[in-house]
């Protein structure tokens, strides 16, 4: 018998032996090293002076949490700290924090991951780490399902939005709330000082590490489960923008434009089945949803979300006006040619909130150069014009007593864009202008066309036109012609709309005489109140400026007609400046050579080499300047005396002689007038017989005195004033008093 156990005795014993050396193995590769921090929870039950934050965390239900494995930053109050919130907010003490206040102390001052502080002032991207990049870290706060209620006032169930724009919310994203904190490394880098951070929190020492507006008085303190910094003061749930306003009714008439026009309430059905199981009623959840065309949703935690951390390194920043503040400018500006916003285009009040929006931090000292989702500086005095100033969850806020001035609103743009009467023209300049004239850095001058004068002129609005927005024109010619609709219409149009803008110039008013380039490079004309193009001199009508305004960047002329371009050839205008002999015209010589040069068309006016849709300036010598070339031997004379012009030529010398003058008295591509605006060496129509350019200086520094030299640098012209100016297609012609030389 007991050499039957032998064997058995023997095998139990290995086998123990076997188990107990696996376990050892086993023990030392997985388990608990020694050496190692306890994790959150017992290291604060040792530090002796957390009990009421351990209460807190009790109370909360994260007890497990932060006495587990895990990965956390916990910014740690003090019993102390705990005591002096107990006495600004009139508590007792912990005791009479419910679960749900000691949840958003606990859940606020947890943040994901681990961070000493030598690190936690870097930005986490998906391209890797960037050093002194960070001021915030997502937290275990959330807000969740609360009761809110819907555009008519009805009580409902809502959910924050999680993302900006269309996709406006993603399922499984809690929207956490961030925790700013302020690091000098991440100071230093953005240029900023103490002086940003306590613009915000007046009298708290910045040490250098400063959560909110408590000081990180021990900092890096190791645990199993991660690192706590000890801060002097009890941190609570920062608000989001949007629950921000939403308590200061001294921001209600701003925020009612949110409330009334920008926000809606959608079904969320995956938040309606979790809340229902969970809760067991039987609501229904609606996602707030924000406008997808203001910069960002005041509801979101997430930042901009192009990539997961993006909210460590920027914030949102939003500019709200006082009530006071809003109605005065509501009053004078956005109301002034409607009785109310119902009324008002839906795109006015999109501009005017997002004035006040910016996707990104803007810090006190930045003000001028930090731009808003409309490309505009912070037009506000930190000191003379913020009464509220906050850091909140998802951004920051500051409270003004006025509001930021859009350019849309402040420039010659905002004439038309305003006031109902020219909605026409403000859809015509959304095409290509808006940014462009509404710049109140740069001067315009702008004659504003009604939605009465285009009509008047042909043109009308028409949705079937056209299944692009853009194009849905018709036009209507008043030589009772085909009807001209869509992309056609529109090019039209838009030739006759960039008539109506001159840029560089503030002209302040239509008095006088005098010339100007228009944005789309024809000159206008006005004298004594009336203006007019080209196209008018061939119609024989002036517009009337009936009423004038004054902008940041110019002035808005109201004028009764619309300005119109030529469509006559340069040719044909010439004929009609040359008249029928010398005492009725002084361009009755330049004339007589010109229907008689080879290559021009007595029928259209057109002239070989003068492409149609090109600018061109004419300096046309009068009779007297002709006469002096012809006996210089410059054009073809009749040889005898008194020398006379001889203007059909046989020869070809003297047909080549007529082209090579007429040529090079016109400038290629180029029209200048005399605004004084623009001096240079212009190229020619004339190119030498070796193919080279030639080139006539114009001087044009002083208004109405413009000078020309030609390629010899010897011979000089000036215009005469009175018949110069003459606005063709795409053409400004001169008389000068003397010939110019080629060479």
């Amino acid at each position: 018998m007991c050499r039957l156990l032998q064997p058995f005795l023997l095998l139990v014993t290995i086998s123990i032996l076997f188990v107990n050396c696996r376990k050892k193995q086993w023990d030392e590769y997985y388990g608990r090293p020694e050496g190692l921090e306890p994790p959150i929870y017992q290291v604060l039950q040792s530090k002796g002076n957390f009990s009421t934050l351990l209460t807190c965390i009790d109370k909360a239900g994260y007890t497990n949490i932060l006495g587990a494995a895990g990965y956390w930053t916990f910014f740690a109050p003090t019993d102390s700290a705990f005591q002096t919130y107990f006495k600004q907010n009139n508590i007792s003490s912990v005791n009479d924090l419910d679960q749900e206040a000691c949840r958003k102390i606990v859940t606020y001052c947890l943040v994901y991951n681990a961070f000493k502080k030598e690190r936690i002032g870097d930005a986490q991207t998906i391209s890797g780490w960037v050093a002194n990049g960070a001021f915030k870290r997502r937290t275990a706060n959330y807000t969740g399902v609360y009761d809110g209620a819907n555009t008519t006032g009805k009580g409902i169930k809502v959910i924050a939005s999680n993302r900006n724009g269309l996709t406006y919310y993603v399922d499984g994203d809690n929207n956490n709330k961030y925790i700013p904190y302020f690091t000098d490394n991440f100071i230093a880098a953005k240029a900023l000082s103490a002086g940003d951070y306590n613009y915000f929190y007046p009298g708290i020492n910045f040490t250098g590490f400063n959560v909110v507006d408590a000081i990180v008085t021990e900092k890096d303190i190791p645990a199993e489960n991660g690192v706590i910094h000890v801060v002097n003061k009890v941190i609570t749930a920062l608000p989001s923008i949007d629950q921000y306003i939403a308590g200061k009714p001294e921001y209600s008439e701003f925020r009612k434009l949110f409330d009334k026009y920008l926000i809606q309430y959608a079904m969320n059905n995956t938040v309606t089945n979790n809340y229902r199981n969970v809760t067991g009623a039987a609501d229904t959840v609606y996602t707030k949803v924000f406008n997808p065309s203001l910069a960002f949703a005041l509801n979101n935690e997430n930042f901009l979300k192009q990539q997961d951390n993006d909210g460590q390194g920027n914030t949102y920043t939003l500019f709200v006006p006082t009530n006071d503040a809003f109605n005065s400018y509501k009053n004078t500006v956005l109301l002034e040619h409607y009785n109310s916003l119902d009324e008002v285009p839906i795109g006015i009040i999109y501009d005017f909130i997002n004035a006040h929006m910016w996707q990104t931090a803007v810090w006190p000292s930045k003000f001028n150069t930090t731009f808003n989702y409309l490309g505009e500086e912070a037009r506000f005095d930190p000191n003379a014009n913020v009464i509220d100033k906050r850091i909140l969850s998802n951004g920051i806020f500051y409270g003004t007593n006025k509001v930021q001035e859009a350019n849309v609103f402040s420039s010659v743009y905002g004439k038309a864009y305003l006031d109902p009467q020219y909605s026409m023209m403000t859809s015509l300049l959304n095409q290509e202008l808006k940014f462009t004239i509404s710049n109140i850095k740069q001067k315009y001058t702008i004659f504003l066309i009604s939605n009465n004068a285009l009509t008047a002129a042909g043109f009308t609005p028409d949705p079937l036109a056209s299944n692009t927005p853009a194009f849905q024109w018709r036009y209507k010619p008043s030589n009772g012609g085909a009807d001209v609709v869509g992309s056609s219409a529109l090019v039209i149009l838009l030739r006759l709309l960039n008539l109506h803008v001159i840029p560089g110039v503030d002209l302040t008013t239509l008095s006088g005489s005098g010339v100007a380039m228009s944005y789309g490079g024809e000159f206008v004309r006005y004298q004594n109140g009336s203006l007019f193009a080209a196209g008018n001199v061939d119609a024989n009508t002036v517009a009337v400026s009936t009423a004038s305004k004054t902008a940041k960047n110019g002035t808005a002329h109201y004028i009764d007609r619309i300005l119109t371009y030529s469509t006559t050839t340069i040719g044909k205008h010439i004929e009609k400046l040359g008249g029928t002999d010398t005492t009725t015209s002084k361009f009755y010589y330049f004339w007589q050579y010109l229907k008689n040069m080879t290559g021009y068309n007595t029928g259209t006016g057109e002239i070989l080499n003068v492409a149609a849709g090109t600018f061109y300036t004419v300096f046309i010598p009068n009779n007297d300047a002709i006469l002096a070339a012809v006996n210089d031997g410059l054009l073809p004379g009749t040889g005898t005396i008194p020398n006379k012009p001889l203007f059909n030529p046989t020869s070809t010398a003297d047909k080549d002689k007529v082209s090579r003058f007429i040529y090079y008295h016109m400038l290629n591509k180029k029209s200048v007038a005399t605004d004084g605006m623009e001096s240079g060496s212009f190229e020619t129509l004339y190119k030498t017989n070796d193919g080279d350019p030639t080139y006539i200086t114009v001087h044009n520094a002083t208004p109405n005195a413009m000078t020309l030299t030609d390629n010899t640098k010897v011979r000089t012209a000036n215009i005469i004033l009175a018949p110069s100016n003459y606005l063709s297609n795409r053409c400004v012609i001169h008389l000068i008093d003397n010939y110019l030389k080629s060479e």
